[in-house]
């Protein structure tokens, strides 16, 4: 009886999860056509899709994995610089570019992740603080290659030639969103299918208890260090989008007070929900864009409303709507 009643509650979790998922796909694939109704604009939209999708690869690794970083932003950063500098010294690619960023933000984490691997809670937050911090300043002060505090600048994204066919998200401000979305929507369907696999299913058993997941033989530093790994390859695809939206690299996107950022709109959003960071992040751009309009102090808005996230909606926003469904 129990286990007949367990698998209704699977399947009607599953049938909430698919109607999530297409109501987010569907409000996506339509923001242009609705966005300017609400005061938006489509560079807002690839903005939100950029910091949802980090969003999302530290969820990969603290929601599902149950290990925090407070250091993702260099990967994140690393991504963009990489875009910018293949940009500006070697190719106008946009793909290239774009694959440049990707390899080293996720080969920088995967190199410093199995220097990490074994350490747990604040000591592994910690260093990767320490990590992230170092490439920070490394940035900063190299000003003939990457234009040190002023930024990387000197380079654009370039259109898109698929044969006959040129696609120009140089200057077309939707077609590039529908880029952003196109590679975003690749790296979720990823995440998602790794956390479907086995692999992710043994992710799940060592968030809810790494000392049984080691007992029963799971070798747990080498999980977690993939985990680190693929997490920071999804960073680095949103920072070489960060770079390609701007059309500018700068320091500030190495720096830990942005790592800060991304665990506020996970947690805010909702950390063990698949979409959750999503939301999150598109609150969190919204706000800051809407309120620094009026307000050098936008960031005081945005703290309150985490504050009270935290302590009277500990499951994010998302769950508060998961919640109402299954009332």
């Amino acid at each position: 009886m129990s286990v007949a009643i367990a698998g209704v509650a699977s399947r009607r979790r599953g049938e909430r999860d698919w109607l999530t998922t297409a109501v987010i796909a569907l409000a996506l694939l339509t923001v242009p056509l609705w966005l300017p109704w609400v005061g938006g604009y489509t560079a807002l939209a690839s903005h939100v899709l950029v910091m949802g999708l980090v969003a999302m690869a530290l969820n990969f690794l603290l929601g599902f994995t149950g290990v925090m970083s407070f250091g993702h932003a260099a990967y994140f950063g690393l991504g963009a610089y990489g875009t910018g500098l293949t940009l500006r010294y070697v190719s106008d690619s946009t793909m290239l570019a774009l694959l440049a960023g990707i390899l080293l933000g996720g080969i920088a984490g995967t190199v410093l992740g199995a220097l990490i691997a074994r350490r747990r809670g604040v000591y592994f937050a910690m260093v990767t603080i320490a990590f992230g911090q170092i490439f920070y300043y490394i940035a900063y002060s190299w000003n003939d290659f990457t234009g040190g505090y002023d930024g990387l600048r000197g380079f654009s994204r370039q259109p898109l030639q698929i044969g006959p066919l040129v696609i120009d998200i140089q200057n077309n401000g939707t077609l590039f969103y529908y880029f952003v979305l196109t590679v975003f929507a690749v790296s979720v369907a990823l995440m998602a299918f790794i956390l479907a696999s086995p692999f992710g299913r043994t992710l799940l058993a060592i968030r809810e208890n790494q000392r049984r997941a080691r007992f029963l033989g799971i070798p747990v530093d080498r999980h977690i260090w993939l985990s680190f790994s693929i997490s920071c390859f999804f960073a680095g695809t949103a920072g070489a989008l960060y770079a390609l939206l701007n059309n500018f690299a700068d320091p500030t996107a190495l720096h830990y007070s942005l790592s800060g950022e991304i665990v506020i709109m996970v947690v805010m959003g909702g950390m063990r929900a698949f979409w959750g960071p999503l939301v999150g992040a598109a609150v969190f751009v919204v706000l800051q864009d809407y309120v620094s309009s009026m307000t050098v102090n936008w960031m005081s808005f945005i703290g309150l409303m985490f504050v009270a996230v935290v302590l009277f909606f500990p499951r994010g926003l998302l769950g508060i709507l998961r919640r109402r469904r299954e009332a």
